[in-house]
């Protein structure tokens, strides 16, 4: 395994109230030096909430995408509010988007987006034995909740309004768990 680059210097780059864009100064192992830019997090990061409504169906949500201007199924997810545990916050997502609270809560793994430029992560998080509970959320209009087979995924990822990345992973890796083919990093 090669060794990081040294991080000469990190600085913010100006521009946007809403991205946070930092200036790297890297030297690679090999004496190569670079500038990268990259999307720093704002936060502690997100959660994405794979919600066992029975032992084979999930609830997905749909919610309007304003990057790619449509609505989009996929899981519930949310940004951790400041010194939120992992957990407290995918039930707390949960019970706003989808109107549930989960007794039975699972960390399975963490994803980056774009590790190449986005400091940011999202946890993966296995959410089951749910119970009505509804929390008011921060979303403009209600999030229609679709039920969805485990087993019919491969008809699921085929939809045109079903693109986004982090949804399709954690959908996939809590099948493989379910199933016993995949165990969370300790």
């Amino acid at each position: 395994m090669q060794k990081p680059p040294i991080i000469h210097s990190i600085t913010p780059a100006q521009g946007s109230h809403f991205l946070k864009v930092e200036i790297l100064d890297l030297e690679f192992s090999n004496g190569e030096r670079r500038i990268y830019e990259r999307l720093k997090s704002s936060g502690s990061g997100a959660v994405i909430i794979v919600a066992m409504q029975d032992e084979n169906t999930v609830l997905l949500v749909r919610e309007y995408g304003a990057g790619i201007d449509r609505y989009e199924l996929g899981l519930p997810k949310g940004r951790l509010d400041h010194g939120e545990s992992i957990l407290d916050g995918a039930n707390r997502e949960l019970k706003e988007e989808v109107g549930f609270g989960a007794r039975d809560l699972r960390l399975l793994t963490t994803l980056s987006l774009s590790p190449a430029y986005m400091s940011s992560m999202t946890h993966v998080v296995l959410a089951r034995d749910l119970y009505p509970e509804r929390l008011p959320g921060d979303e403009p209009e209600e999030l229609e909740v679709v039920p969805w087979r485990m087993d019919d995924l491969h008809t699921l990822v085929a939809l045109p309004d079903v693109t986004e990345g982090r949804s399709i992973a954690a959908l996939f890796i809590a099948r493989e768990f379910l199933a016993g083919r995949f165990q969370p990093r300790a």
